[in-house]
């Protein structure tokens, strides 16, 4: 009988979270129902949101389910359908979690088109971290041409599509990243105006000197000190677009330094979750999808090899570890 392999919750971290906090089955593949398909997953896509999945407590989605698949992304293949709308060979994404096969009932899984896009890249910039790029600064954010767009993080997957789209919109783009490599990676290949090394500059500093009309536009992703040093140089009616806070996912939250930054300068700060805005992917992955397929959006993959290595991988993408989009090749 064919197998899968998976990786679920075993355990809710106390403090950061560790590799004993997650258990790899074997399981049957169960036999297809009427309305079903069974997928081979060929990537698994791992993001920051999933941290905050594993902890108890009141959030925005419901916690993850101890014993339960670990929720996440996948891009693979139909092997096999007694569904409708979906044959053997059809590309497809879909959420079916930490694990090498997937059955759905159909919902959430969608066709994608690998002639032009990589089948990977579904996971990155032409899916859920890129509309979470544009939907934040397209429709939060909202900058004019010419101004200043600050996007921390800049190196990943969310980032480094926040500064493109605001370069091909027409205003310059200021990243902060972490390391020389990842910084001139920002510049050099993602055409950003400037990238600030949070490792070894002073970031503050840093961004007078790169951007002494002030910044327009935040993308934060980080929160914490990155936050702290951005605030004071953000124009009068700036406009942040928050994402994520990525320093304080494996402890207790950052506070902000000087909230009062918010009235100072007249600051909107708006908070989002991309799967509450459903009616904008449409437009956002066609666009996306034009834009890397012209070579106008470049991307940066990190690959860790088989399932049994996710949790690992996972863990150093808390921590800084990958360049670009964190995926896991599952076949």
């Amino acid at each position: 009988m064919a197998t899968n392999r998976r990786i679920v919750l075993a355990s809710r971290p106390k403090g950061a979270a560790s590799t004993s906090n997650f258990r790899l089955e074997e399981v049957p593949l169960p036999a297809l129902h009427p309305g079903q398909l069974l997928v081979r997953n060929h990537w698994l896509s791992l993001d920051p949101y999933m941290r905050g999945r594993m902890n108890e407590g009141r959030s925005y989605a419901v916690a993850q389910a101890l014993d339960d698949v670990m929720v996440g992304d996948t891009a693979g293949e139909v092997i096999e359908s007694r569904h409708p709308r979906f044959t053997a060979g059809d590309q497809v994404v879909a959420r079916l979690g930490w694990q090498e096969y997937g059955v759905s009932d159909g919902d959430g899984v969608f066709k994608v088109d690998t002639r032009q896009v990589p089948l990977s890249a579904y996971l990155g910039a032409v899916g859920m971290p890129g509309v979470t790029a544009w939907y934040g600064l397209n429709r939060i954010i909202e900058p004019k041409h010419g101004e200043t767009v600050v996007v921390s993080a800049a190196s990943g997957a969310v980032g480094s599509v926040v500064g493109q789209l605001a370069k091909i919109g027409g205003c310059r783009a200021i990243g902060i990243a972490g390391g020389t490599e990842k910084c001139n990676y920002v510049t050099q290949e993602l055409k950003f105006d400037g990238c600030i090394d949070y490792k070894s500059e002073d970031v503050g500093k840093r961004l007078k000197e790169l951007a002494p009309d002030g910044v327009d536009g935040y993308f934060e992703n980080v929160g914490g000190a990155i936050m702290d040093a951005v605030l004071p140089r953000m124009n009068a009616f700036g406009r942040i677009a928050l994402c994520g806070l990525i320093a304080g996912y494996d402890g207790a939250p950052i506070p902000i330094g000087n909230p009062s930054w918010f009235l100072i300068s007249r600051l909107t700060l708006k908070g989002f979750i991309i799967s509450e805005h459903m009616e904008i992917w449409r437009e956002a992955l066609k666009e996306l999808g034009a834009h890397v397929a012209a070579g106008r959006i470049r991307y940066r993959e990190t690959i860790a090899n088989g399932i049994e290595n996710a949790p690992q991988a996972f863990l150093g993408m808390l921590k800084g570890a990958n360049f670009g989009k964190q995926l896991v090749r599952l076949a």
